[in-house]
């Protein structure tokens, strides 16, 4: 057993960059945590040069970010990492809860089959840092190191809108404009609080003690919550397995506890066996005490300047949709960016981020304060209530889904956002309008393969046919290719067709007609987020093309 070692990034000096007027870049994105790494991940595979900054020249200390949802993973094949990232973690469908040694919860992410990745896997944050930062030097990133920003200035007059920085280095300070400007310097945010921006929520009075433990155990990799445990009484525990036997093991401590007296060993440890028991030797490579709010800024854009991440809100660790949001932030805002940077879309879809993902922060922070209020009560009613659960939970089935030891990361169906062309057609399911696509086995060129992976790389079209689409039908789907903003089509067969110049995509098993509820000649419109636009029964190649345009806002 050993503590992992922190790897050391060399510092790039900027001395070119200091210069007087300062230098223009188009993009800096601020942070290089895991949503500023896959923002400039994103940026590199859009086609924009971008440059970070971060003030450290490591990756986190600790598990931290240490569940990642199906979605999330689904974001991170996009990028190029998910395979080293689930063949590192420990994938996991099933959580269970427990009443003092009792279980009375049990809840499965992924009941159904025909998926490609799992509802979670579980590994330490700087694991995934270090994977990232691989992939965004390959695609050409430039990551300086040391380089910590501690000003930001706002033109949004006139026709030269961009941000001044000012950045110190171990070589000198300079200062730095950019046309763009993407903020993940985290929940602390000093970008934040030197612009004066609000954030506004509720802070939780509690305490969390964090226990990273080296230990080999037979435990299965799944969550383990309990509430007033044995060896831990009148509080909750939860457990995590980890890479690398590493097992996450957090401790309710309660509002009173000495943070800096609980992280010493010698308090520690003990709590430890008491939990593992005696016996089972393990070692310390981790220790911290935390508290938590359910918050988020009023508004995520501010002219040239964007917040993704902890940056713009951040929420309780129960039902981990800290880090899960911020990949669906970087995927929902840089392909609106990059449409915007190369002219083809008008700057007024970047307002459409802020929407849909300030709708999606306010539906975590719903979610993540009911989860803390269950496990953290702090009101007579809601004690009351919490303890009224429990107690029917153990002997009566209907109570155990009102166990609320945090309900899972999902992502949001944004079904509010103003570029979903809503529907005239009746459809079963859930791929309505807005809603993150679901994925389905599928056969290309002959060879399995995942839906997930043919769509994502710009506006896509899904045309479910029974034969090969007749000469007339692939005319208006060219014309769709050589629109002012591309549109590629993706034909989808219950059996294997020959249409030349197109990509064919095997239903063979029915997943994607059972989940899409299509039908020969239905047409769904994809954005490049994988999230439903349109659909129609036929095709409408009017009704295609204005739904693209009020995609890009030039509706």
């Amino acid at each position: 057993m050993g503590a992992y070692v922190n790897p050391i990034y060399p510092y790039k000096a900027s001395t070119a960059w200091m210069t007087t007027p300062p230098q223009r870049k188009p993009l800096i994105v601020i942070g290089a945590g895991p949503v500023g790494l896959a923002a400039a991940i994103d940026a590199r595979l859009q086609g924009l040069e971008v440059v970070v900054f971060d003030d450290d020249k490591t990756v986190s200390v600790g598990s931290r970010a240490v569940c990642y949802a199906k979605r999330s993973l689904e974001i991170l094949d996009r990028l190029g990492i998910a395979d080293e990232a689930c063949g590192l973690g420990v994938s996991w469908n099933i959580g269970r809860t427990f009443l003092e040694e009792d279980e009375v919860y049990q809840f499965n992410l992924v009941p159904d089959a025909g998926h490609k990745r799992p509802g979670m896997i579980n590994l330490q944050q700087y694991h995934v840092e270090e994977m990232l930062i691989a992939r965004a030097l390959a695609l050409g990133a430039d990551i300086r190191w040391q380089h910590k920003v501690t000003a930001v200035t706002r033109h949004d007059e006139g026709h030269d809108d961009h941000a001044t920085l000012s950045v110190e280095t171990p070589d000198g300070a300079f200062d730095i404009e950019a046309d763009w400007l993407v903020v993940a310097d985290g929940a602390r945010s000093p970008i934040r609080r030197h612009l004066g921006l609000d954030i506004e929520g509720r802070v939780f009075q509690d305490r969390f003690l964090i226990a990273d433990v080296i230990m080999k155990a037979d435990y299965p990799a799944e969550r383990w919550f309990w509430f007033d445990p044995p060896f831990h009484p009148n509080q909750s525990v939860l457990l995590h397995k980890q890479s690398n036997n590493v097992w996450r093991i957090d401790f309710q401590l309660g509002w009173d506890a000495d943070p800096e007296e609980e992280k010493k060993p010698e308090k520690v440890i003990p709590r430890l066996k008491a939990m593992l028991g005696d016996e089972r030797p393990f070692e310390l490579e981790w220790v911290s005490i935390y508290t938590f709010q359910c918050r988020r800024m009023t508004d995520f854009r501010h002219g040239r300047v964007l917040f993704v991440g902890d940056a713009a809100h951040q929420v309780s660790p129960f039902g981990a949709r800290g880090a899960n949001s911020g990949f669906q932030d970087v995927d929902d805002l840089m392909w609106k960016l990059a449409l915007v940077m190369k002219g083809q879309a008008s700057d007024k879809l970047l307002d459409t981020y802020a929407h849909d993902r300030q709708f999606a922060a306010d539906e975590n922070i719903k979610n993540s304060t009911r989860s803390t209020d269950f496990i953290t009560p702090k009101s007579r009613t809601s004690k009351t209530f919490r303890n009224q659960v429990l107690a029917l939970a153990k002997h009566h089935p209907f109570a155990r889904k009102l166990v609320n030891s945090g309900r899972l990361s999902m992502p949001s169906f944004l079904t509010e956002s103003v570029l979903n062309t809503q529907d005239t057609e009746v459809f079963a399911g859930q791929m309505v309008p807005g809603a993150p696509m679901d994925d389905a086995p599928v056969q290309v060129n002959g060879q399995d393969a995942w839906l997930l992976d043919q769509v994502g790389k710009g506006f896509q079209c899904l045309l479910f046919v029974d034969a090969a689409p007749s000469a007339e039908t692939l005319a208006t789907l060219q014309a769709f290719r050589q629109g002012a903003v591309s549109v590629d089509t993706l034909i989808v067969s219950p059996v294997a067709l020959s249409v030349p110049g197109w990509t064919v995509v095997v239903d063979a098993q029915g997943w994607m007609a059972k989940r899409y509820d299509a039908q020969a000649e239905t047409v769904y419109l994809l954005r490049p987020d994988q999230h439903v636009l349109a659909r129609w029964r036929q095709l409408q190649p009017a009704a295609v093309q204005a739904a693209v345009a009020r995609a890009i806002c030039q509706a």
